[in-house]
């Protein structure tokens, strides 16, 4: 595929990369669930559509609209694909299975990409990155959920949003109205039940912080996504929190100069 074809692919916004993915489910079916380690397409439309903060149901719709293309056992919708769809499946049906999981990964990861180095074949270039259903859950998918939804809980009405993901401050989220704040972290889980990991640093602050951290809980993105929310939760009663420590080895060389 030429060059061309992937900066385009590389450069598209969130609701074209929803149709790029209705056609990856579509054209590679199983191969795209396992890809991702999804148990079934609910969960793959759930997690994916999340990801891009699209609605899952637009992941289904596009897949579906491709269905009447690829030999995938389904018939899907038995009309002509509308023009941007068409134009998505100009610029991508000549793509093998690893380029086009590149290019999605890429996308959900936000990297950027340096199109020399995609001159050698996509199979064997190194930064492919490795998203599983998991990672997406715990982090973009339950995150974009939260963004979505928080609007709609009556004690965040009326509070702006601040994402604070990548500033290592133990919480993905302030938010602000006035002088009052909230400090949102955000789980995901697969299931209906399971278990939540706190990193020392996110504990340190639900300790601080009290009725003002918030741990926010999106469940089962395999089937229905759906969420508690629980303020002051080292102290509410409704979690058991165990510390666990793990001690790492590392190997060092030291060099010395002769």
């Amino acid at each position: 595929m030429g060059i061309s074809n992937l900066k385009t692919l590389l450069s598209l916004d969130n609701r074209d990369m929803a149709i790029v993915i209705g056609l990856y489910l579509s054209r590679f079916n199983k191969q795209a669930l396992d890809e991702f380690e999804f148990s079934g397409f609910h969960q793959a439309y759930n997690v994916l559509g999340f990801s891009l903060g699209v609605k899952p149901k637009s992941i289904n719709n596009y897949r579906d609209e491709f269905d009447s293309i690829f030999p995938n056992g389904r018939r899907g919708w038995q009309r002509e694909l509308k023009p941007q769809s068409k134009a998505i499946l100009d610029l991508a049906k000549d793509l093998t299975f690893d380029e086009l999981t590149f290019i999605i990964k890429s996308h959900l990861s936000h990297s950027e990409v340096n199109l020399e180095d995609l001159q050698i074949p996509i199979s064997s270039y190194q930064n492919k990155h490795e998203f599983s259903a998991s990672r997406l859950i715990t982090g973009k998918a339950a995150e974009e959920y939260f963004v979505q939804v928080y609007p709609t809980i009556d004690i965040f009405t009326g509070y702006d949003i601040s994402n604070t993901t990548n500033q290592g401050c133990g919480f993905d989220f302030k938010l602000s109205k006035g002088m009052s704040r909230y400090y949102v972290e955000v789980k995901g889980m697969n299931d209906r039940n399971g278990n939540i990991l706190m990193t020392e640093k996110e504990h340190k602050r639900a300790d601080e912080l009290l009725n003002r951290y918030c741990l926010f809980v999106v469940r089962d993105f395999r089937n229905t996504p759906y969420h508690d929310y629980y303020l002051d939760p080292l102290h509410c009663g409704q979690i058991d929190f165990k510390k666990q420590e793990r001690q790492v080895i590392q190997t060092n060389y030291t060099g010395i100069f002769i």
